[in-house]
């Protein structure tokens, strides 16, 4: 028989350290994203009484380019380094240009189409309606990835734009525009665009320096409405200013680091399935902030544009 005897502490096998890394800060980001984005959505319907929608636009992104130039200054030394993978310091020539194409699409056309949007609907029909983008992000994958195009996608599709005919028919707070309803959808098409470019060059240059340069080259395409917004800077209210700056600080330099950071970590699909809660949270705080009371039709029609998204972005 074979004598058993007890292992020294020295000569016991210590545990190995995990190597995965915590996804709370990930899940973190994520709900900090979520809730400076659907912000957005009431803080722009508070100042776009005062404020064009160029002039707006222009306004939020030179606050936001401030604030990033900020944090990149700041920042810049801890980044150097940390390279992360194949990504590049600063980006050149081709990545450069589509950097340039995505902020302009993204801070530049998206911030103005979604202002206009909301001076003829309320938040809670705008977000609801900007939420359809991961549905034509599933759809460009089908018909410019060539992805196979699945019959929960088709449904998914079906399901939420009898939502979007819903909330068009009958107004989110009862009352209907649709022109303001063509606004948000073509913000719709804006976010999905942004999306699948920045996905793509997230695997080339890291998130900060690709949301500073795409802000940067957003604001510079807003310079048109320079003018419009030194006039209207002269007789806007301090609160509607205040709502400006606080749009461009927030939702857009704090929401895109954040949503940059989660979206270079999580994929792409559970990314965007964070992004769900934008229009319930938006809902809440408009009615709680804005007193913008939901109509039950288009609560129904909300429902299912949410319940087509799900089912269309699900694998």
């Amino acid at each position: 028989m074979t004598s058993l005897k007890t292992a020294s502490p020295a000569e016991r096998p210590r545990p190995r350290p995990s190597t995965q890394p915590s996804s709370w800060p990930v899940i973190a980001a994520a709900a900090i994203t979520v809730l400076l984005w659907a912000s957005a959505f009431v803080g722009i319907r508070f100042a776009g009484h005062d404020y064009s929608p160029g002039a707006m636009a222009l306004g939020r992104m030179l606050a936001a380019s401030i604030a990033l130039s900020a944090f990149v200054a700041l920042t810049a030394r801890g980044r150097r380094a940390r390279p992360a993978g194949g990504r590049t310091g600063w980006p050149r020539g081709a990545t450069l240009g589509l950097i340039a194409l995505w902020g302009t699409a993204w801070f530049g056309g998206y911030n103005v189409a979604l202002n206009a949007a909301e001076r003829l609907v309320d938040a809670g029909t705008a977000a609801l309606l900007v939420a359809i983008a991961p549905i034509l992000v599933a759809v460009a994958a089908t018909l410019v990835l060539g992805e196979r195009l699945t019959g929960r996608l088709g449904v998914g599709v079906a399901v939420a734009f009898v939502g979007v005919a819903l909330i068009a028919a009958t107004g989110f707070t009862g009352h209907v525009d649709q022109l303001g309803v063509a606004l948000a959808a073509l913000s719709a098409v804006l976010y999905a665009f942004g999306v699948l470019l920045q996905k793509r060059l997230l695997a080339r240059v890291e998130a900060v320096t690709m949301t500073w340069l795409g802000a940067l080259a957003g604001t510079i395409a807003l310079l048109p409405f320079a003018p419009a917004l030194l006039d209207e800077l002269a007789t806007a209210p301090q609160g509607a200013t205040l709502g400006m700056l606080y749009l461009g600080v927030f939702p857009t330099a704090i929401g895109f680091l954040t949503w940059g950071y989660v979206l270079s970590r999580w994929t792409a699909g559970r990314t965007t399935a964070a992004t769900y809660l934008v229009p319930p949270v938006t809902v809440g705080l408009s009615w709680m902030l804005l007193g913008e009371v939901p109509a039950p039709l288009a609560l129904a029609g909300g429902a299912l544009c949410l319940a087509g998204v799900v089912l269309a972005t699900r694998r």
